[in-house]
């Protein structure tokens, strides 16, 4: 679950942390005091765009800490797949530094991209946005949930098609591509014959491009290389050392404790003689031949010449020249090979229709199960005579998830034919329909921590006090973060915090506090009264947290 906040110099906070709790943690405060800010920080750290006008004004840069506790083996294993480990605290703690050039990603201390980010992050928690329910509007959408409800059934499946759909496009392409007439094949026969000839020909070994290098270096620069090695001789045959050992000799005669320089000196001496007929012998091979030296420099141009064509490397040239083996042996065999392909290509979308046929018939089971849990749950939000259920039609062509096209439909009053969502549902039904999706979903969801960032935008009421309850199921197998501006779901809560905005020393800030008992009802009061709140509209939120108390401590279920 998500432990902890921290969160500095982002937009309006200065500083603020929070630690959340299991449950139904609920977010609530003015409009305007900066709950968008709160949500988004926690999106900047999951990988978001963080823009630099984020930064606090006088900031050199903001920052964002996530800590996330895991404690479930399934997911410990599921994360250390991807080489995340938590620490010995079972903790894994995901920041992000915002600066005016750039952004850097960590996760316990290692920078990461924001691609691996949210690999990761895709782990542990899901947040929905106050407008998501408008994606129930794009029927795309409603095949992505199936499949997610289903996932654990359809997963193998899934993957297998997936894996025959590639294979498929490749054969597709390749079968594409051969529609030369005779004369082209033809001719690209003779310029394939060409090109083998050319680098054959030339019988290219890997690493001899390094080892001519060398050989060019040296025959280019011969008459430096001589001039230093004869500087060199020079330096070592004089007889400096020779004179000293003599020196010492013939003191060693009244001292034997300069033995050991004697020795010294008999080493030195005879290093360097050995050294002496070494440069010697050395000076004596550096002739410069000049047809030698053609020679090499001829074979590097040809070398040069064939990477520039073939490849960057010798190596690139020989791998260059087994692809245009194997492209002459296709057009020499071009008519088997179209026959070939022709007849795989049948044979593959056979399997695909099938596969994607089995899939179809897997998903419609499960859109029956899906809508049907999802119409239990949307009477239980005060949709009375609601029909919900799910169209399939068959696309023209083939994905690499099959070959379904799927829409949510409902009928909303009684007598009236199921119709697509976007025809029927206002935005206030689609938020309510979204929350019984995403209630179902749960079921099946093993992601530890959802926030729910106003979803129960356009509802009131009852219907608000039925979400709040809904909420509350969701909670016991999730941890909810949930930004509210209803009584009715904040009364729910596990864990209260108010978000509010401040000046402070002239500038404006805002913070997080948790609330204890009495302030939650302070709260709530303030949400339920508005600008007023009278003692009346105080011992209403006392009922109010009291009953939504009573309903969770008797477990109701909804």
């Amino acid at each position: 679950m998500l432990f902890h906040l921290h969160v500095k110099n982002l937009a309006l906070i200065d500083s603020a942390e929070v630690e959340f709790d299991d449950g139904l943690n609920i977010l609530t405060g003015e409009t305007g005091a900066g709950k968008s800010v709160i949500i988004g920080s926690v999106n900047i750290a999951l990988g978001a765009k963080a823009s630099r006008d984020l930064i606090r004004q006088g900031c050199d840069s903001a920052y964002v800490e996530l800590v996330f506790s895991v404690t479930n083996e399934k997911k410990r294993k599921e994360l250390e797949r991807l080489d995340v480990i938590p620490d010995d605290d079972s903790l894994i703690i995901i920041s992000k530094k915002i600066m005016p050039a750039r952004s850097i990603s960590k996760i316990n201390g290692e920078t990461v991209t924001s691609a691996r980010l949210r690999e990761i992050t895709g782990l542990l928690i899901d947040i929905h946005g106050q407008h998501e329910h408008q994606s129930l509007l794009y029927h795309a959408r409603h095949l992505e949930i199936l499949d997610e409800y289903g996932k654990s059934r359809a997963a193998g499946l899934k993957q297998n098609i997936a894996e025959k759909y590639r294979e498929y496009i490749e054969l597709k392409k390749k079968l594409e591509s051969m529609n030369l007439d005779q004369e082209q094949r033809l001719r690209e026969m003779d310029f394939c014959r060409f090109e083998i000839d050319e680098i054959e020909n030339a019988a290219l070994k890997p690493g001899e491009e390094e080892e001519c290098q060398s050989v060019y270096r040296r025959f280019a620069n011969a008459r430096k290389i001589t001039e230093s090695l004869a500087m060199a001789h020079e330096a070592v045959s004089a007889d400096g050392v020779s004179k000293a050992l003599r020196a010492v000799e013939d003191a060693l005669q009244y001292d034997e404790g300069i033995r050991s320089i004697r020795d010294q000196l008999y080493d030195v001496d005879s290093l360097l003689s050995d050294l002496s007929r070494e440069i010697s012998a050395h000076m004596e091979e550096m002739t410069f031949d000049g047809e030698a030296f053609r020679e090499v420099e001829e074979r590097l141009d040809l070398i040069r010449n064939l990477e520039n064509k073939y490849g960057k490397t010798i190596e690139d040239v020989l791998k260059s020249l087994e692809e245009k083996r194997k492209r002459l042996e296709e057009l020499e065999h071009y008519d088997l090979l179209r026959v070939q392909t022709e007849k795989a290509l049948k044979e593959t979308e056979k399997e695909l229709e099938k596969m994607s046929a089995n899939l179809s018939k897997l998903r419609r089971k499960i859109a029956a199960e899906l809508t049907e849990k999802i119409e239990d749950g949307l009477k239980e939000l005060n949709f009375l005579d609601v029909k919900f259920a799910m169209e399939f039609r068959k696309l023209g062509h083939y994905t690499a998830a099959g070959y379904d096209e799927a829409e949510f439909m409902i009928s909303t009053n009684p007598g009236e034919p199921v119709r697509p969502l976007g025809m029927v549902a206002s935005g206030g039904e689609l938020s309510r329909i979204m929350l019984a999706v995403k209630t179902v979903l749960a079921e099946t969801d093993d992601i530890p921590t959802l926030i729910f960032d106003e979803i129960d935008a356009g509802i009131s009421g009852r219907t608000a006090q039925m979400v709040s309850e809904k909420l509350g199921v969701i909670a016991k197998s999730h941890q909810v973060i949930c930004i509210t501006h209803l009584p009715q779901i904040a009364a729910m809560a596990d864990s209260h915090f108010e978000i509010r905005k401040a000046v402070e020393e002239g500038r404006t800030t805002t913070t997080i506090r948790p609330l204890n008992r009495e302030q939650m009802t302070e709260e709530l009061a303030r949400l339920l009264g508005g600008a007023e709140i009278t003692e009346a509209v105080r011992q209403n939120a006392r009922e109010m947290k009291e009953l939504a108390e009573r309903r969770k401590k008797a477990g109701k279920e909804v």
